[in-house]
């Protein structure tokens, strides 16, 4: 199945909003319902496809499928930009200008490679395409060139299970769901789960670093990645002999992350672990967001570390948003301080351990244990979040996310600083905001903060919004985080990338770029700086 070509996911899972929230944005933010829907598929009209005779028979050459080759509007508008809400107002207002001239699916590593090849010789960019689910402009290559999107959906296969050394090596095409499914089948599992698990790629989880919602258990997926096969216009590269080496730089890691600008990841081998017989999950209250950040840190630090573990501040718990099936339920009333969520997945006996003794800390800092409802309605919404959004757009709203992380010493000024960014902007430009926030991902040394921000839409949402981002981005920078812990940086965060890593950490990507990409075929503009 496609997603929503104009929304995310799966239009049935769609819903709107409940009375209660729409009446708490009208008479809190002062929302009103657009004058007008979205435009609809058939609405929209393409120009027509930038692809040259000759280079349109060298892309067909290139590929095995008679139909792995698609010029027709439908697809090329699917393939259109990723899914943040600018990246939505913006198709939904039916704004197509830098629409792919075409979409390839390549079936093998080969006809990536030859496609890439093809792409440099008649002056194309390419662009990977996963799943669609990049939030930070990672589909939107800045470039004038004939944009062709490299759709991967065919190169879906679990190539091998090595259960002595507890690895699988994946296709890149390969949805989270997908994965678990071929995994548990043997008895194993990934344990990586992001709210965008239904229709993110392995690919995409690679490229852009991706975390999932389980980290605090099974790690990053940068964590678990221990080879990693990569087609570029210059060729192949294969990284990954041993689960570590000291044989010089790790070229994985300049690959991870490198969402696209650097290459086409065709294969990923990662580690796996045994389907746990138990999973559990409770909720916890804490009195304020500054008592339930010490004792997150007190179990990321000293243990015992659960497998999910996160905390919403005041804003967000009071909304309901740390339990996304429960928003503008009659019977959740809104809840006061901070919701944490812990979770714990294992064999029965080491479940029931680990959950025991993080009782024990959670207790000591304070925690009100308020049972496995809470935890049991995180569980069944965690994935329904961007639907939620599709459905404030609907009403007239404007809802974004934005995240960061940093130090533990450093996490409160963060907090403060983006949070304020964020308001004082917006609030100037005279639609005051709902600000939430939670902890989503915890380290020995540090932590993630996600932000949602829900506002009304202004005259020009697009417009509104793109000097509340950049003023984040400032605060977010001048505060001591990082510019994306999960998102990644496409075109959105480049510049601010850019200052985080200095002028010498710019011309240094921009040389290995130049390597392995001298025509600039892969994702121009997009990470890396263009010379």
């Amino acid at each position: 199945m496609d997603m929503l070509w104009s929304g995310w996911g799966d239009p049935a899972k769609a819903a709107p909003l409940p009375d209660a929230v729409t009446g708490l944005l009208r008479d809190l933010l002062g929302v009103t319902p657009r004058a007008s829907g979205p435009s609809t598929l058939g609405d929209i009209e393409p120009p027509a496809p930038a692809l040259t005779d000759d280079a349109r028979a060298a892309l067909s050459a290139a590929l095995a499928a008679a139909d792995a080759l698609r010029d027709d509007a439908e697809s090329r508008i699917r393939h259109t930009r990723g899914k943040s809400t600018p990246d939505l107002l913006r198709i939904r207002a039916g704004e197509v200008d830098d629409i792919p001239a075409a979409v390839v699916l390549p079936g093998s590593h080969d006809e990536v490679v030859a496609v890439l090849r093809v792409c440099a010789a008649h002056g194309l960019a390419a662009v990977p395409f996963g799943g669609g689910t990049s939030v930070v402009g990672g589909l939107e290559p800045e470039t004038k060139r004939p944009i062709v999107a490299l759709d991967l959906r065919r190169l879906d296969r679990l190539l091998a299970v090595d259960e002595v050394s507890r690895t699988a090596t994946l296709q890149p095409g390969l949805r989270g769901p997908q994965v678990e499914a071929l995994l548990n089948e043997k008895g194993w599992t990934l344990g990586h789960f992001p709210q965008s698990f239904e229709w993110a790629s392995v690919g995409g989880f690679a490229a852009a670093r991706s975390s999932g919602q389980a980290s605090a258990g099974y790690g990053r997926f940068d964590e678990m990645v221990l080879a990693l096969t990569v087609a570029t216009p210059e060729g192949t590269l294969e990284t990954g002999r041993a689960p570590r080496s000291a044989a010089g730089p790790d070229l994985r890691q300049l690959i991870l992350g490198s969402e696209g600008a650097l290459g086409v990841i065709t294969a990923v081998t990662v580690r796996i672990r045994p389907l746990p017989q138990k999973r559990v999950y409770e909720g916890w209250r804490f009195a304020s967001f500054e008592a339930g950040t010490t004792a997150l840190r007190r179990l990321a630090q000293d243990g015992p570390r659960p497998t999910v573990l996160r905390l919403s501040d005041e804003t967000e718990t009071f909304i309901g948003l740390a339990q996304p099936d429960a928003i503008g339920a009659a019977d959740t009333p809104p809840s006061s301080g901070c919701m944490a969520i812990t979770g714990y997945e294992g064999t029965e006996e080491e479940t029931a351990a680990r959950r025991a003794a993080a009782r024990e800390v959670l207790l000591a800092c304070g925690g009100e244990y308020v049972g496995e409802e809470p935890g049991d309605r995180w569980e069944h919404g965690r994935y329904n979040a961007p639907y939620l959004r599709d459905a404030l757009l609907d009403a007239g709203a404007f809802a974004e996310t934005l995240e960061t992380a940093g130090f533990w010493s450093t996490l409160p000024r963060l907090y403060t600083a983006v949070r304020d960014a964020l308001t004082s902007t917006l609030t100037e430009a005279g639609t005051p905001p709902l600000v939430m926030c939670h902890i989503s991902h915890t380290y020995e040394n540090g932590a993630s903060l996600y932000f949602t921000v829900v506002s009304a839409q202004g005259q020009d949402a697009v417009a509104h919004w793109d000097p509340v981002k950049r003023a984040a981005n400032d605060a977010i920078l001048a505060a001591g985080g990082t510019i994306s812990h999960h998102h990644g940086v496409g075109t959105d965060h480049r510049d601010w990338y850019a200052r985080e890593i200095g002028p010498l950490g710019v011309r240094m990507l921009q040389a290995v770029k130049a390597e392995i990409d001298p025509s600039g075929v892969l994702s121009p503009g997009v990470l890396i700086p263009v010379r």
